[in-house]
């Protein structure tokens, strides 16, 4: 585990903390309700929910875009909703790239566009353009070729990878993504998930994925977080939610990734399959494995 400045175990820690829109007016509403939950260093949280379940406002506040209404969010203990410069630093360490980021370019140049956050960090002329670089090449746009282009005339999945490069170049230690395959073809999602794999794995960055696609959130989340009514309803591995909990799911409009009912399907008709199942490419060696112990 990585310490940060004061000792402490990095981790962002949601103490009972309630939201509430239009406070005072006629359409005053509780989006979250006494939510309490820390999240770890090195951890890959998926967060799923029906719509309006929450999950955005849950996010917003990971960072310090929304304060909450009762209760505390601390980032390495540090409560950001402060206005010290210690605060503001936390508030950096988490990375935010909304449901469609491209709404987020508006620089003349990817380069200057992506530079605009490490610059906002007072950082010299040199250690910015390292960043904007390193950043380009982890999300596999050529320097030489794209630096001087113009972010409005790429493809949405190029656009979308600009956006994550912005939020990569600052370094964060917490990296939050809502609904980031959005609208994208499947050949852009896979692009955007093998890079948010990839700062996971190769920069030991704590990823927080909200999607509503199951599919997505079990092949990479270790840990998955149910929204409700603004509530948490279900907390843990998404193996033991997928094959324990399928009726709180269900009751809470969302399913389990199709290839579970696969497996309990053919669990149901006998065949001795294992349910520590994930992908499709698990599914295909559960069942080529269960084959074998049938007469």
């Amino acid at each position: 585990d990585v310490l940060c400045e004061g000792g402490t175990l990095m981790a962002i820690v949601l103490d009972n903390i309630t939201y509430t829109y239009g406070v005072g007016t006629p359409f005053e509403k509780t989006a979250l309700k006494g939510i309490s939950v820390t999240i770890e260093n090195g951890e890959f949280l998926g967060i799923i929910g029906h719509t309006g379940s929450g999950k955005s406002t849950f996010v917003q506040h990971l960072n310090g875009l929304l304060h909450p209404t009762t209760g505390k969010v601390t980032v390495n203990g540090v409560d950001v909703s402060e206005k010290t410069d210690e605060a503001k630093h936390m508030r950096h360490k988490v990375g935010m790239v909304f449901q469609y980021p491209e709404h987020q370019l508006f620089e003349e140049t990817i380069a200057e566009d992506i530079a605009f956050g490490p610059k906002n960090l007072g950082l010299d002329a040199e250690e910015v353009d390292r960043r904007v670089r390193e950043a380009m090449a982890f999300v596999g746009l050529d320097y030489d070729t794209y630096a001087e282009r113009s972010p409005f005339h790429l493809s949405g999945g190029q656009m979308r990878r600009v956006a994550i490069a912005g939020v990569v170049a600052m370094e964060p230690d917490f990296l939050v993504l809502d609904e980031p395959s959005a609208g994208l073809d499947p050949f852009g999602r896979e692009e955007i998930f093998d890079e948010i794999i990839k700062l996971h794995k190769e920069k030991d960055v704590t990823v927080i994925l909200v999607s509503h696609n199951m599919e997505d959130i079990s092949r990479m989340a270790n840990r998955l977080i149910v929204l409700d009514k603004g509530q948490i309803v279900l907390d843990g591995k998404p193996l033991d939610i997928f094959n324990h909990h399928r009726h709180v799911l269900q009751q809470v409009g969302v399913d389990v990734p199709p290839v579970s009912v696969l497996i309990e399907s053919l669990r149901n008709r006998g065949l001795d399959v294992s349910n520590e199942v994930l992908t499709v490419d698990d599914a295909v060696q559960a069942i080529l494995e269960g084959g074998q112990h049938v007469k």
